[in-house]
């Protein structure tokens, strides 16, 4: 009998790998350790270095770039993934950006070129990869991203992210209702604070780190180990019948005001 999250065979698509301490490489780990065959993306050659150490580790079969804010270059990566594998059975929406002088400042003093770009690249390009990806998933298939608890409820210093993640948290919904009936799920994974690249941006995070720890009923962080976990039994046929949630994995964070 086969392991309950068992992903052999299972064609995945990670996007949002930033190096081997990111959220996108810990569910790559877990992707890989449940026997998926992974194709992973990079922004561009600076950062190129960073991710191919943990795609190659993990046996990943093909890198490619992936920058969304550029012209055609979304379109051209699930073209790679039509010809090399002729489908695809979960991905990964691993990305997240807004304009320093944006994320660092009252939100409503963000400026509408910066809360565009937050969005388009946080949010909208979720809903762009789920459009592409509905004609390879021919048998069904997962779609997953990643947002956080200040989508909710204010989180200080979190700023123009919390509206940004609200509205992936909605699209995701949409997602999976539209998508349902392909036998396509969707989900969005919360995880609580992790002491990642990406969160560096935001300012004091520390605290942030250390108010989690104190007030999270299991008293203790999560680990990018801990989402990955949960993404791979998302992916998986056990979770064939849950689709459209918001899922915290957060050490029970989530429950206390």
């Amino acid at each position: 009998m086969k392991p309950l999250v068992d992903l052999s065979g299972k064609r995945g698509l990670v996007i949002g790998i930033a190096n081997e301490h990111s959220i996108g490489a810990g569910c790559a780990e877990a992707f890989a350790h449940c026997g998926a065959r992974l194709a992973a993306t990079y922004l561009n050659e600076k950062a190129k270095p960073f991710v191919e150490p943990v795609a190659t580790r993990l046996g990943g079969e093909w890198l490619a770039p992936c920058d969304v804010r550029e012209p055609g270059q979304l379109e051209e990566l699930f073209t790679q993934v039509h010809e090399r594998w002729g489908g695809l059975d979960f991905l990964l929406h691993s990305i997240a950006f807004a304009p320093k002088e944006d994320l660092h400042g009252r939100v409503v003093d963000s400026s509408a070129d910066g809360f565009a770009l937050a969005m388009d690249v946080s949010c909208h390009s979720f809903l762009r990869m789920a459009r592409l990806a509905e004609p390879l998933m021919t048998e069904g298939g997962c779609l997953l991203c990643v947002t956080f608890y200040g989508s909710e409820r204010v989180v200080e210093h979190y700023n123009l992210m919390g509206p940004v993640k609200a509205a992936l948290e909605s699209a995701t919904r949409y997602v999976a209702a539209e998508l349902g009936p392909m036998g396509i799920r969707a989900h969005a994974i919360s995880p609580g604070p992790i002491a990642t690249r990406a969160a560096s941006g935001i300012g004091r995070f520390d605290e942030l780190l250390d108010r989690a720890a104190a007030t999270a009923p299991q008293g203790t962080l999560v680990s990018i180990e801990d989402v990955g976990a949960v993404a791979a039994f998302l992916a998986s046929d056990a979770a064939r019948r849950i689709t459209g949630t918001i899922i915290p994995v957060d050490a029970g964070q989530h429950l206390m005001a």
